[in-house]
């Protein structure tokens, strides 16, 4: 099948490497991966502070631009829950716009549902800490959140334990947010700042050596403060774990 990578403007700009192992991640499984050249900013951080005319444009190029290919597949909860939960106010009634939303995925969400993984054969013998993104968790139901009572599922929970050799750490908290929200990490500095250190606290308690995530914008909130303060914890994407999982040694 096809699948149009959707590359956040973080990793584009910071961790490049996150979006080659996706495409790695996603060609392994059989997938035609295309990367479109035109992609911008999806649009989430003007979105965020009520910039509505300034988001518009940015919504229309992404249909534009993402609505021939079969799939539409993002290394990112929040850049996924914006397309297909937050783009109504731009692209209601657009020819397309309804099927882009159902053929827009998150990573985890992809291997999952829909090329139906069901095991990763790969080894990856640490004691990796998982981070639950709000967007993920609350908008894409990648998990069960503490709040609801029901059925308890983590679809990145789901890709990584079959791993040999992994363990997973079990936190006191394991759904709470790490204080990043974009802007909010800008406007109110302090607070994301301790959000994001109870966060590294919880994993240090549970004997993290690899903090993970879906989202490598709430990664790289976690990791500026592991690395000011000397911490021994090391930040990966999912995406990367699973793809060095799985790739022989040389």
């Amino acid at each position: 099948m096809q699948v149009a990578l959707f590359v956040p403007c973080y990793i584009d700009q910071l961790y490049p490497n996150v979006g080659l192992a996706t495409v790695d991640l996603l060609e392994r499984f059989g997938c035609d991966v295309v990367v479109p050249t035109e992609q911008t900013c999806c649009g989430q951080p003007m979105a965020n502070t009520g910039l509505t005319e300034q988001t518009r444009p940015l919504a229309e190029k992404f249909l534009d631009l993402f609505a021939e290919y079969e799939y539409v597949v993002c290394p990112s909860g929040s850049c996924t829950a914006m397309v297909t939960h937050h783009y109504e106010e731009y692209l209601d009634g657009r020819d397309g716009f309804e099927a882009l939303k159902k053929k827009t995925f998150e990573l985890t969400e992809f291997l999952v549902d829909v090329l139906k993984v069901n095991k990763i054969e790969g080894s990856f013998p640490h004691k990796v800490g998982l981070h639950q993104s709000c967007h993920g968790l609350r908008e894409l139901r990648l998990g069960s959140s503490s709040e609801l009572v029901g059925l308890t599922f983590n679809k990145a929970r789901f890709l990584l334990e079959n791993l040999e050799g992994i363990q997973i750490s079990e936190l006191t908290r394991p759904d709470e947010c790490c204080g990043f929200g974009g802007t909010f990490a800008i406007g109110e500095e302090a607070v994301s700042v301790m959000m994001g250190k109870d966060r590294i606290a919880d994993h240090e308690s549970a004997g993290t050596e690899i903090l993970t995530a879906n989202d490598m914008s709430c990664l790289m909130h976690m990791d500026g403060l592991i690395r000011r303060e000397k911490k021994p914890i090391r930040v990966m994407h999912l995406a990367e774990i699973l793809n060095e999982a799985i790739t022989p040694d040389s």
